[in-house]
């Protein structure tokens, strides 16, 4: 197993398409559209409150002020279009671009503002045409704004998340950002990170410290059968740190079969469910005390039928080597698997010799690789190390009471409900 560095994991992931790159066992170095509910308005200036002017209500067939407000200039192509009174609900929008282009979108199922389908072009005048309601009845705005140019400074982001692939059920939505996002940004990124699943399953964000993921998961295991389509829409999205969203990122995959690996130091075997039915019981050697395996509920995040860890830059020389490995499963950036071992064979199920890895006898790793999807969960319990947090997709070393404390937004009993219809 090979040092956890966040830095190289990042790149890792922000490549998206690329494969992550195996160093081996050693020590750590270390259809329902959900959002988030409307806080500040898309345009970043909170909706006053009331219903019309000094509280009094608009009546039906009057004129509401429009955000962004007629006349604007320099907006995000993030913009959403929204009413400048919270008491309005918007209903429709029609927007169309300078050239006569009409822009497609959506309102947020609360009313509060219509999100465009896709990021607003840069320089361009836009006028909306709004349609809302009051506590009176319908009312109408409209408004004429421009966008920003294209800005300079970027920040890097990514979607773990790829378009008809189906994964394991406790595959969580993970989001990557380089540099991370600013405690102080994340309530307004998360509201433009879109989850749907069909069947609906209510869930929730978490932001891992230093911002730099979020992952999105329910109160439970995904549903065997449930589709996941994700939009995380960042384009033009401005950060207190200068920088803006890169860009709008989508997928759409499937989840599978229930498939769960339950492993007990105690005992050194693995129990394999599918479907909730042990279908087999494999004998394990975990990592010894030098170098122990983490405990918590991790993902497999990668798999490769034959690779080579290479530990050669470990600062301890009693970590360094090359071997050739077939079967591996990544659990953990820093470098924790499930793979074949024939090496430890007399060990498997009597004592802990590994670096940190899940050894099982080479039968064993081909028939679990031959079962297992990226995103199938495994629990490790009782060795002598917890989890880290950020440490791999680690979005179910927590309790869903504790998970959802990792939300920029408030998030109701049992998970966020629809926000956006698409």
């Amino acid at each position: 197993m090979g040092r956890f560095t966040r830095s190289g994991a990042l790149v890792c992931a922000l490549a998206v398409a690329a494969s992550v790159v195996l160093t081996g066992c050693g020590p750590d170095q270390k259809p329902a559209f959900v959002g988030g509910p409307a806080e500040p308005t898309a345009t970043g200036t909170a909706a006053p409150a009331g219903d019309g002017q000094n509280g009094a209500p608009i009546p039906n067939g009057g004129t509401v002020p429009v955000s962004p407000a007629d006349g604007s200039t320099n907006r995000p192509v993030s913009t959403e279009i929204a009413a400048e009174d919270s008491g309005v609900k918007i209903t429709d929008v029609t927007l169309t671009a300078a050239d006569g282009t009409q822009v497609t979108g959506t309102p947020r199922t609360d009313g509060s503002s219509w999100v465009p389908a896709k990021p607003l072009k840069y320089g361009t005048r836009y006028t909306a045409a709004v349609t809302g309601t009051s506590s009176a009845g319908q009312v109408t705005g409209t408004s004429t704004f421009t966008t920003m140019k294209k800005p300079k400074s970027v920040i890097g982001s990514g979607l773990y998340l790829f378009d008809d692939k189906t994964y394991g059920v406790a595959m969580p939505v993970v989001t990557e950002f380089s540099p991370g996002i600013p405690k102080k940004d994340r309530a307004a990124v998360q509201k433009r990170m879109f989850v749907q699943t069909d069947p609906p399953q209510p869930g929730a964000w978490h932001w891992v410290s230093n911002g730099t993921q979020a992952y999105y998961r329910a109160a439970e295991y995904w549903k065997p059968g449930t589709t996941l389509t994700v939009r995380i829409a960042l384009e033009g999205i401005p950060l207190s740190n200068g920088k803006y969203g890169n860009v709008d990122r989508r997928a759409s995959a499937k989840i599978g079969r229930a498939f769960e690996m339950k492993v007990e130091n105690a005992t050194k075997q693995m129990t394999v469910y599918e479907n909730g039915q042990v279908v087999k019981t494999l004998p394990v050697s975990l990592g010894k005390k030098q170098t122990p395996s983490s405990s918590g509920t991790m993902v497999v995040m990668e798999k490769k039928a034959a690779t080579v860890f290479d530990t050669r830059d470990d600062p301890n020389p009693a970590n360094r080597y090359v071997t050739d490995i077939e079967f591996a499963q990544r659990l953990t950036w820093g470098g924790e698997y499930i793979h074949a071992a024939p090496w430890s064979v007399q060990h498997q199920g009597r004592r802990n010799v590994s670096h940190g890895c899940v050894n099982v006898a080479t039968a064993n790793a081909k028939w679990l690789f031959s079962k297992t999807l990226v995103g199938d969960p495994i629990t490790i319990t009782g060795t002598e190390r917890k989890l880290a947090a950020g440490n791999g997709w680690t979005a179910w070393s927590l309790s869903w009471a504790e998970f959802v404390k990792g939300s920029a937004l408030p998030v109701p009993d049992g998970g966020e409900g629809a926000a956006l219809a698409l």
